[in-house]
């Protein structure tokens, strides 16, 4: 059996290494949403691509003016036209408009791509809306809160011979630590065939009351969204990646399809049922009388854990967009008082089910008399069918076909749970026929039964701006799609190509790695186990889309 080998000049594998540059084209992007992922890709395309940030979309004046004095026009100029928006709906009629003219009329330079940051439910009718303009595209995760939407975005952006590159956020697929992690899996084989995978995500103590009790996605929707959806898709994709995809993408690569896919979870801690006795009749922090004494009380995570500490960004900046700017002008008091007055904000209990107070965060509000709706605690697990060519006769460990391994029976269970101390940390185990690998944000250990050695593997060093963003998958991603992008622009590539090599996952694969979420969600909610051929084939009938076999 092959030893773990790091490629030897210590990068990710090479299919996500950018091409050279070209200076035939400047690759110029437009962002639509200047929040935190919108400066994350922002970042990693100005400081490890070829390509600039040309424009930015976003309502909020403050983040927008931010924004384009980080990535577009510096801090001693002025935007040009084309350059700033307020809408994404400004900038789609100003690129039409731009469209149709000719000559010098003309001289407004647009863009070659897309990066869509908005809120999630959002994503679906921008990408409807600039479909037409044959742009590459960029979206974060999730593609959309419904199947429906998911298959409807499939539509408007599928063709018999595409023109254009398509992204999803999914960026653990991007990260130097899981690009090795899947060599040693799928192409080096070092424990032989996968028998069972586990993976966890620890969301984080605070983390999860943040986004997931009093943020933007705490509520689920009857259409299938929850915390499995906005928080962990990737993680299931990431599951799909390791135990369904081929090894090596390609236009003619094969999938190796789920047998079924059964999941539990609840929302357990954060209600009201878990409430202190001594909070009383308290629905905000700063009028708690079990303030001092509570783990998730606002004032601790946002103030005496960020703030006062001078840590301005995330999640500060999410509760007050412009809290560095007032820090850095007024002082840290009037950041204090700013910060207090936003926390300050409450609703009564008969407002609940008020669309204006599920439609905002409320970051001061109780957790446990909040209106969230999402699981805190949920598992999945998948199941794999023997789909090897021959499944009368036995099979070698490390028998492979074109598209790489023998598609054999095996078994993941995946663990999305919120009170934990790690903070998005992924951790796992595999088990394999002649080993077992586990792994986490860090390295990766290797026990072989041979020899009953463990070799530990730590990953490729990244400059530490890069492996605080999502291990360094927010980077890897945004390099594999300005090269996809630099490739059919500058190199000639044909766009199935540049997809397979550089992005290495086609629309195809990311629509159906959100339907296993909505199939685990549909199992969840129905107690049943789904059979996923049968299922994922009679939505595809009824939604009457075709290709996505």
């Amino acid at each position: 059996m092959k030893e773990p080998q790091l490629p030897t000049n210590g990068s990710p594998p090479s299919d996500n290494i950018p091409l050279a540059i070209n200076p035939s084209k400047q690759l110029r992007f437009l962002v639509i949403g200047a929040g935190s992922r919108g400066n994350a890709y922002a970042r990693a395309v100005t400081t490890a691509t070829p390509g600039v940030i040309h424009a930015v979309a976003e309502p909020h004046a403050f983040k927008r003016r931010e924004f384009g004095r980080s990535y577009i026009w510096g801090t001693k100029e002025a935007p040009i036209e084309g350059q700033e928006f307020a809408d994404w709906r400004d900038w789609l009629q100003w690129e039409v408009k731009r469209r149709q003219k000719t000559g010098d009329a003309c001289s407004s330079p647009g863009v070659d791509g897309v990066f869509i940051c908005t809120l999630d439910e959002t994503h679906v009718e921008i990408v409807q809306a600039i479909a037409s303009l044959n742009l590459h595209i960029l979206c974060e995760k999730p593609l959309a809160l419904s199947l429906t939407d998911c298959l409807s975005v499939y539509r408007a952006l599928s063709h018999e011979s595409p023109s254009t590159i398509f992204s999803i956020g999914h960026v653990l697929r991007y990260s130097p630590h899981n690009t090795v992690l899947r060599k040693f899996l799928l192409s080096d084989q070092v424990i032989g065939d996968i028998v069972s995978l586990e993976h966890c995500e620890p969301v984080g103590w605070w983390h999860f009351s943040h986004s997931y009790v009093r943020g933007n996605w705490r509520r689920a929707t009857p259409a299938g969204d929850g915390s499995l959806l906005t928080k962990s898709c990737h993680d299931i994709d990431f599951i799909l990646w390791l135990l369904s995809s081929p090894p090596s993408p390609s236009p003619n690569s094969t999938y190796h399809h789920p047998r079924t896919i059964s999941s539990t979870g609840s929302l357990t801690q954060f209600n009201r049922k878990r409430k202190p006795r001594s909070a009383g009749h308290a629905t905000n922090c700063l009028s708690c009388p079990a303030e001092q004494e509570c783990n998730y009380s606002a004032l601790k995570i946002y103030r005496d854990m960020h703030l006062s500490q001078s840590k301005t960004a995330w999640p500060v900046s999410i509760v007050c967009p412009d809290i560095e700017d007032v820090h850095r002008s007024l002082g840290p008091e009037a950041a204090d008082q700013h910060l207090l007055s936003r926390l300050g904000e409450d609703y009564d209990q008969a407002q609940m089910d008020n669309a204006h107070i599920a439609a905002r965060p409320w970051y001061g509000r109780c957790v446990y008399e909040a209106d969230n709706t999402v699981c805190d605690d949920q598992i999945v697990t998948i199941t794999w069918d023997d789909e090897s060519p021959d499944p009368d006769s036995p099979t070698d460990a490390e028998e492979t076909t074109e598209s790489g391994p023998a598609k054999i029976a095996k078994t993941a269970v995946f663990h999305m749970i919120a009170p934990t101390e790690k903070q998005c940390e992924r951790r796992g185990r595999v088990y394999g026929t002649r080993g077992e690998i586990s792994y986490d944000s860090r390295s990766i250990s290797v026990y072989r039964f041979d020899t009953r050695e463990t070799t530990v593997v730590d990953v490729p060093r990244q400059p530490p701006e890069e492996k605080e963003s999502h291990g360094g998958g927010d980077y890897g991603l945004a390099r594999s799609f300005v090269s996809a992008v630099e490739a059919v622009e500058n190199k000639g590539w044909d766009v199935r190509e540049a997809q397979a090599r550089f992005v290495g996952c086609t629309l195809e694969e990311a629509v159906r790695s959100h339907a296993v979420v909505f199939a685990a969600e549909e199992a969840r909610r129905e107690e049943k186990v789904v059979k996923w051929k049968d299922w994922w084939e009679e939505k595809l009938s009824a939604a009457a889309v075709q290709r996505l076999e």
